[in-house]
């Protein structure tokens, strides 16, 4: 799946004295979250510099004092490094991370609840949401194949050294460039392809489950067979599509085509036909205003004319409903 593009990338900063002007654009920006002033309440001055990459929302914040925040279950990858100062993360009932200037923190979509403590009073940090969805789909193009799961990113990510410091520097890059006036990321072409390098380069330079695939040699070309009716799948994936039809394109026999699309993709030709329409009807619901467009005709203009099937694979394959992507502001 292609990252969906962004038309616009919003900059915003922010500085505050409250406790509750605090709490509601901690909520805002990244998630709903119980956050309390554990230092010298005086000593308070939150600072935020964030900026909304499509799918990527980065922030630089800082407080001035120490804090503690307690979240639910993210539902998103979320990044967090300090520049200045350092924190410590507990995701569920792990063990707790303990963050630096060298060594940051992924926590994971689905950890359960977090607690971040031993916030100094001097930490500034950088922070990344990530949507989960995107970083999926960027990940199977990397691959050229579905996954079944997302990555599994180890909490612990080294931003010191190597491939993880120079995502780093990317990521304050696209902080930096907020200060200079028709900058490149006020170009949606340009922000796009700043977003993709982002959520590629935290899948090459992050600990998970894909990394060896990621970093092995390219496979071999797949059988013609295959290209043919995955070319002619992605280019009109709303036909009338059956097995026989599959086969015709291919020019092979329907056993023949299932062998190889098994043995080069792990699943059927008509499995990756689902796969493509379920991409295609996410990318066009991410991108539509509620109201205009109703769910059931985006999924008959892909080709799904049994709406409750379509949902039950929808919400398999992306962990929510049609209706809540459809509703979704922060893509």
């Amino acid at each position: 799946m292609e990252v969906q593009k962004p038309q616009t990338v919003d900059f915003s900063s922010f500085v505050t004295r409250e406790v509750d002007e605090v709490r509601a654009t901690v909520n805002t920006i990244f998630s709903e979250a119980r956050f309390d002033v554990v230092g010298d309440a005086g000593d308070l001055i939150a600072d935020f510099s964030v900026i909304n990459l499509g799918a990527l929302t980065v922030g630089k914040v800082s407080y001035g004092t120490q804090v503690r925040a307690r979240t639910g279950e993210l539902g998103y990858y979320h990044v967090s490094a300090p520049i200045v100062g350092s924190h410590s993360v507990r995701q569920g009932r792990g063990p707790v991370s303990h963050v630096t200037t060298r060594r940051a923190v992924v926590v994971d979509p689905a950890s359960g609840d977090n607690l971040i403590d031993n916030y100094s009073p001097d930490c500034t940090t950088i922070n990344v949401k990530i949507d989960k969805a995107a970083l999926v789909g960027q990940l199977e193009t990397l691959l050229g194949r579905p996954v079944q799961r997302g990555p599994a990113i180890e909490p612990n990510f080294d931003i010191g050294s190597g491939p993880g410091l120079s995502w780093m520097n990317l990521v304050s890059w696209s902080l930096l460039d907020k200060d200079v006036p028709d900058g490149l990321l006020r170009q949606p072409m340009f922000a796009g392809r700043i977003e993709q390098a982002l959520l590629e380069g935290l899948l090459l330079s992050s600990d998970h489950q894909y990394r060896d695939a990621l970093e092995a040699p390219p496979p071999s070309m797949r059988p013609a067979a295959v290209k043919r009716v995955m070319d002619a799948v992605r280019e009109r994936p709303a036909e009338p599509y059956d097995a026989a039809r599959l086969a015709t394109i291919a020019q092979v026999s329907v056993r023949t085509l299932q062998e190889a699309f098994r043995k080069n993709l792990g699943m059927s030709p008509m499995a990756y036909v689902s796969e493509v329409r379920l991409q295609r009807v996410r990318e066009q619901l991410r991108v539509s205003i509620p109201g205009t467009v109703s769910v059931t005709e985006i999924a008959y203009r892909w080709g799904f004319a049994h709406l409750g099937r379509f949902a039950r694979r929808y919400r398999a394959r992306f962990g929510e409903t049609p209706s809540e992507t459809l509703r979704c502001v922060c893509t």
